[in-house]
């Protein structure tokens, strides 16, 4: 028996003997009644309140007003007793016993005593909460387990499915195109925001707001304001990182107002120096087709407004390989070739997979089963 399954056993017994644990007491409040146990602890919760509020003032030579009055109050309080309430001769039977002249700390021991079925009784609520949080803890237990191995088989079938890829697969034919558009795009849009104005390559990003396949950030509105506003929008970014860097006095040089300079382009210098071409990049693996070609899509829009024909050439070529029917066999074998390790391929090719696959199904099933003749509460 493999560990996962060990801790999968392990948790669905605690389950059934929290559920267990927990109909037992249930089924004894039922045996007795709800309404019933619960007017026991109800009775039972006012006579230990008397007695810890009286024990050691009303006993003894000591506080005579206390001792009348209690055993006023509990006189009254057993009167008030349903006639066909559980163990009402136990309370019958303290009350007589404190109907005497003194009252010593014996007769209040003896009291607790004689209530104790009453409160064992009572007890069975407080028994029954506890045990259904425990249930509840139980339960999560499972269902935490089922969420690890769900996660576990999803990687095990993400595998299983690399394995059916075609290694022998000419990837070349999707690699050398994707990697020369994103060789291209990354020296364009290197060149781009190196030579662009300011203003001009934080527009192009903020019109990347319109294709959410092409993953920017915004600019932030007080940045992009102030570059659209001022003259010195009309430097390039680097320049305008690298004036960040001067003191005032020198910045004073370059700009109108330095200190405006520090406070909206210093603020956001990690925004702009993150800033890089990987959102106009395909990478590798490639994604799926679908995704492709829609995102080539966008990506054309973009790319076309600042870099030259070729990179956009060389998309729409990417775009064209997304439609043919090889496409995803290749992007398979691609996937295959960069994802599984040397430890995946050998189980796969043993067998070992497979069986971790079946295991772990069956594992799945027990947990869900669990759970489904365990209900929540």
């Amino acid at each position: 028996m493999s560990e996962t399954v060990a801790a999968s056993d392990d948790v669905v017994a605690d389950l059934e003997a929290a559920h267990a644990a927990y109909e037992e007491t249930a089924d004894h409040i039922t045996d007795h009644g709800e309404s019933e146990v619960r007017a026991v602890a109800a009775a039972h919760d006012r006579a230990t309140t008397l007695l810890d509020r009286y024990d050691g003032r009303a006993t003894g030579t000591g506080d005579f007003e206390a001792f009348i009055e209690f055993q006023e109050a509990y006189e009254s309080f057993v009167d008030d007793l349903d006639d066909d309430l559980p163990h009402r001769d136990a309370f019958e039977t303290t009350a007589e016993r404190f109907d005497k002249r003194r009252l010593s700390e014996s007769d209040f021991a003896a009291a607790r005593e004689t209530l104790a079925p009453a409160g064992d009784l009572a007890d069975l609520l407080a028994e029954r909460d506890a045990r259904a949080e425990t249930y509840r803890d139980a339960r999560r237990a499972v269902d935490d387990r089922l969420a690890t191995l769900d996660d576990r088989l999803d990687e095990l079938e993400r595998i299983h499915k690399l394995g059916d890829a075609d290694l022998d697969a000419p990837v070349a034919d999707l690699r050398e195109p994707i990697a020369a558009y994103d060789d291209r795009v990354a020296e364009a849009f290197a060149t781009f925001e190196r030579e662009a104005s300011a203003r001009e390559f934080l527009g192009l990003i903020a019109t990347t707001e319109r294709y959410p396949l092409v993953a920017f950030a915004s600019p932030p509105a007080e940045l992009r304001e102030y570059v659209e506003t001022t003259a010195v929008g009309s430097e390039p970014v680097p320049t305008l990182i690298e004036y960040a860097d001067y003191s005032p006095s020198k910045l004073a040089h370059y700009v109108d107002d330095p200190q405006e300079l520090k406070r909206h382009v210093a603020v956001h210098r990690s925004y702009l120096e993150r800033i890089d071409s990987e959102p106009l990049e395909i990478g590798w693996p490639p994604p799926s087709a679908d995704d492709l070609r829609w995102r080539a899509r966008e990506l054309v829009a973009v790319v076309g407004r600042f870099a030259g024909e070729e990179t956009v050439a060389a998309l729409r070529e990417i775009r064209t390989l997304a439609r043919e029917d090889r496409y995803e066999r290749l992007r398979n074998a691609a996937r295959a070739r960069a994802e599984l390790t040397a430890d995946e391929r050998e189980r796969l090719s043993s067998g070992a997979l497979d069986r971790e696959l079946d295991e772990a199904r069956a594992e799945r099933d027990r947990l869900a089963a669990a759970l489904d003749d365990h209900p929540p509460l």
